[in-house]
């Protein structure tokens, strides 16, 4: 088994300049496809998503006590100060191992880390929101990013897959994967997903849906129906129903 060496995106052909399908965390675990010239063909672990990457972001497995971060992002510094070198981009889902040194900087603490190198502050370890809906209301304000599954920028099916992943619960990549897999139910509640042509929200309530939209390029809270203006008109305009799933905590 391979992993990511890097937060990066996940391309529909081996070039730079192809379409963006996913996006691909620090330290998530992939099989290797094919290669081609500096490319790597990949599937995702997680949730079977196949594309391409630079073959320079992936790397062999591995070994270690790994750790989930939960904050929606930070940094990984080259020393334990704010005022050190970046070297690189955290997202919730990112995977790291800890090497136990730990240090305090202005009552910040810090853990430097085995891999992949450098150091992060304890509190990307926070813990969660006791409902997955507590956990989407953070995400608002985040850019609109197609194809992306971070707080750094996200589109809808990602925010749906990486919300249940927090909590355990695997997602499709897709909205019409997900809308497959979640039992149809015809009134919504809060925790339910609505489902239209292309997009996905999360139900906060019978109206309101907490949603990542190139309508607004953003991730927010919108209400279905004519309170919610033009935008809410069309959603209701649009709607194909909404899913349940099982194991759903809210």
């Amino acid at each position: 088994m391979l992993q990511a060496a890097r937060q990066t995106w996940l391309r529909r052909d081996p070039q730079a300049q192809s379409e963006t399908v996913s996006e691909v965390l620090l330290g998530e675990p992939l099989d290797l496809l094919a290669e081609q010239g500096e490319w790597a063909q990949v599937q995702l672990i997680a949730d079977g998503y196949q594309g391409w990457i630079q073959s320079e972001c992936i790397q062999s497995a591995v070994l270690g006590d790994w750790q989930t971060v939960t904050a929606l992002r930070g940094h990984i510094y080259q020393a334990p100060s704010v005022a050190a070198p970046v070297l690189g981009r955290l997202s919730q889902g990112a995977r790291v191992i800890l090497s136990g040194e730990r240090t305090e900087e202005d009552a910040r603490v810090w853990e430097r880390l085995a891999w992949p190198g450098g150091w992060i502050q304890r509190c990307v370890f926070r813990s969660l929101p006791p409902t997955l809906a507590e956990l989407g209301v953070e995400f608002v304000g985040t850019p609109y990013r197609w194809g992306g599954r971070s707080a750094w920028g996200i589109d809808c099916s990602g925010l749906m897959q990486v919300l249940h992943a927090a909590y355990g619960l695997q997602l499709p990549r897709d909205s019409g994967d997900q809308r497959r897999a979640l039992a149809q139910v015809e009134t919504p509640r809060a925790g339910d997903l609505a489902f239209f042509p292309g997009h996905v929200g999360l139900m906060l309530d019978a109206k309101r849906m907490l949603n990542s939209t190139s309508y607004h390029m953003a991730v927010q809270i919108d209400t279905l129906g004519e309170e919610g203006g033009e935008y809410g008109r069309l959603l209701a305009r649009d709607l194909l129903g909404f899913g349940r799933p099982d194991w759903r905590r809210t």
